[in-house]
Parts: structure tokens; sequence; C-alpha cells
């Protein structure tokens, strides 16, 4: 059995039919870039090399990495380190086209990571990716529900997501304690609406001041004068707002503007 470590989150799939719905889901067509995150023990790597074409991948256990490289010494090409700094847009302009990456993403990384996914939007065409099932939820809910909140506002401009099929925890080893789902992220071919310089910073200080009104909430950054202007009650909470709502506030906040998360 292969060893796991804590600190990396590494909980390994395992179930063949599990492995070949992602496959199938994925569907890699001759001329994909294909970049799978979090390669671990090489089960969905196997699924997704080709004789005739190079898959990219992205490691950061070094005993791991190097059993891969023994495995698949010319179909693979490693990227030994964290997936939290690689630079994608650098590997999709050495590959020449947009990447489709796919993976089990760590749970202990996997908000930071889908926003540092987030920061190259222009060079992924889409994402498949394995997550617990809980953060699916909220990257999909809609305004007013219990899951919706700062991951899902800050997706939404760019992606259309696809919650595709749960996977309990018999399905890794070792099991973890919640359930686990696969989802489809497609890249949009343009924004839903336009992005302001503020945006994130709207809407991460309306989220962090979640039981606040905006007014309150959004006291330092937004005038009061901007909620009559884009319709937008200054008494209602943040859950309450649509994405283009947020984009609305974000585009009369007060400078200073900007923050990537």
């Amino acid at each position: 059995m292969t060893r796991t470590r804590k600190r990396f989150g590494q909980h390994f799939l395992h179930d063949h039919n599990v492995l070949m719905n992602i496959a199938h889901a994925v569907d890699a067509q001759p001329g994909d870039h294909l970049l799978e995150i979090g390669p671990g023990a090489g089960a969905l790597t196997e699924l997704l090399v080709r004789p005739d074409q190079q898959l990219d991948a992205i490691e950061i256990d070094r005993d791991l990495a190097a059993e891969l490289r023994k495995r698949y010494p010319t179909q693979l090409i490693l990227h030994e380190g964290d997936a939290l700094s690689f630079d994608y847009g650098e590997l999709a302009r050495e590959r020449g086209g947009k990447l489709r990456v796919i993976g089990n993403l760590p749970y202990n990384i996997s908000t930071p990571l889908l926003f540092r996914l987030l920061q190259f939007v222009p060079y992924i065409q889409d994402l498949h990716v394995m997550l617990q099932r809980e953060v699916i939820d909220r990257m999909a809910a809609a305004p007013g529900t219990e899951d919706y909140g700062r991951l899902t506002v800050m997706l939404a401009p760019h992606l259309a997501i696809e919650k595709l099929f749960d996977v309990g925890p018999g399905a890794f080893k070792p099991p973890p304690r919640v359930w686990s789902a696969v989802a489809r992220l497609t890249v949009l071919p343009e924004p839903r609406f336009v992005v302001p310089p503020a945006y994130a910073l709207v809407v991460t200080t309306a989220f962090s001041a979640r039981r606040k009104t905006l007014r309150n909430g959004l006291r330092n950054l937004v005038p009061e004068e901007a909620y009559p202007a884009c319709g937008i009650d200054p008494g209602a909470r943040p859950e309450t707002l649509s994405p283009a709502q947020f984009a609305a506030l974000a585009a009369l906040a007060r400078p200073p503007v900007a923050v990537i998360p």
C-alpha cells in the first residue's frame, strides 16, 4: 500500500469504477493539453496517459514523484512542486494551448487552490476536480441558500459549474471522514459580467462579516449612495446578493481597489 503523508492531505482514490467515470467525463481528445494535479500513486494517471500524447502532472511528494517517473519515463512530464505556486500560464504557453486540468484535490488546500487557478482562467479550458462534497455544493449554490458564499461569488463570473457525481469514503485509501464529489468547471468564453478591480475585495469583506448588513459590513468600502444607484437594499445580508450585484457595488467602491484572492 502506498504510504500517505498527513501534511499533504493524501487520500488515494482506488475505486476502478470511479476512476473510469472521471476519465470518461474528461473525454480527452487528441491535441488536448492535459494537466493532472496530485497524481499520487498514479491510479488516474494510468487512464489518462496515451502512447501518442504526453501528460503533464504536478506532484509535491518526492517519493511518489520518483515512482511515477519510473512508471512513465516518456509519457508523463512531471513537475515536482506545489500546485499553489505553480505557473499555469507559463505551462499553457509552452504547450501552445489552453490546459485541461484534472485532479483529486487535497481537501486541506482545495479553496486556496481554486482561487489560484482562478487567476489563470485565460489559460484554462476546463477543470474536472474531485473535492469534498460540501465544497462543490458551495461552488454551485444559489443566492439566499445556506451554502452560498465567497467561493460561489468569486467563481461565478468565469466558470460554469456542473456537479457530476458523489463519491463515498470507501473509494479512497485511507478513507476520509467525509463524502466527496466530482465536478466539471468549464471556463466561459467571456465573463458573465464586467469584473471591477475591487470585486474580490468587496466580496471577501462582505462575507467576512456575513451576519452584518451590507451597510455595516462594507462601511469602509462602499459609499451609502452606491446602494440606491445599484438598486440594492443596504440593509440586506451578503448572501442575498447575486454575483452581478456584487460587481455593481464593486464598480462604485472607494479606493484602494484591487486584491486577487
